[in-house]
């Protein structure tokens, strides 16, 4: 696997049981990357584990609860202590909550829902600052949506990501002239997974495109010489 792009690198995927999360982490994991998979429940992990494992590739699942205030550290140090550099990370993992005006927002599920999608990234791009920190090509991947610009019910979700954005890329312009991390955000589009048809129950599955095309599209993106603070939108 020595001439496969990503041979020797280290990737983290959140998120990477099913979907998008998971069609990445295949795609990275065949490109010859090393792919620690998180996700809160194991039996979707292992089934991407093994799918990666067959097709040559290494992986190692990390079944965890973002939320959980301690597991984000448990994780850093758990990987700090078998590789030297963290080289993609790969933030995916989000809740969509209800859709809902905003004066009609769950204050409880509101707080659960910037919990994941935006104070969880926060908290492991501050774990595992050292380790990009240390790679000779690190890669931050945002996963956003067109939501981030506002949208009727949409107020929820569609703030989280505007705030992942700005925050990703607060990062991105910090550490871009003193050390080699580049943020990049994606819009993968309407895509045919779980949460879209949550969102959107009427739709028609097979008119969307696969979640692989849009990890093809990552795939792409973190092996090419992309800027940082680069902004992509998948089409179908």
């Amino acid at each position: 696997m020595s001439d496969l792009p990503l041979s020797g690198k280290l990737a983290l995927v959140t998120g990477a049981s099913r979907g998008i999360g998971a069609a990445t982490a295949l795609a990275l994991g065949a490109a010859g990357a090393h792919v620690v998979l998180t996700a809160r429940t194991s039996g979707g992990l292992e089934e991407v584990e093994d799918s990666i494992h067959q097709a040559g590739g290494h992986a190692t699942i990390a079944p965890l609860d973002l939320i959980d205030g301690e597991s984000i550290g448990r994780l850093a140090q758990a990987i700090g202590g078998r590789w030297q550099a963290l080289d993609i990370l790969v933030l995916n993992a989000a809740t969509l909550g209800s859709l809902a005006a905003v004066q009609a927002i769950d204050a409880k599920e509101f707080s659960r829902l910037l919990a994941l999608n935006i104070a969880a990234p926060q908290a492991l791009i501050a774990a595992f600052d050292g380790m990009l920190r240390a790679s000779s090509d690190a890669r931050i991947v945002a996963l956003t949506s067109s939501v981030a610009a506002p949208r009727a019910y949409w107020g929820a979700y569609g703030a989280s990501k505007a705030a992942l954005e700005t925050l990703v890329g607060a990062y991105g312009e910090e550490v871009k002239n003193i050390s080699a991390i580049r943020t990049h955000i994606v819009d993968p589009g309407a895509t045919r997974t779980a949460m879209r048809a949550r969102a959107f129950p009427g739709e028609d599955p097979a008119s969307l495109k696969g979640p692989e095309v849009v990890a093809d599209a990552i795939l792409q993106l973190v092996t090419a010489d992309t800027p940082t603070g680069h902004r992509m939108r998948v089409e179908g």
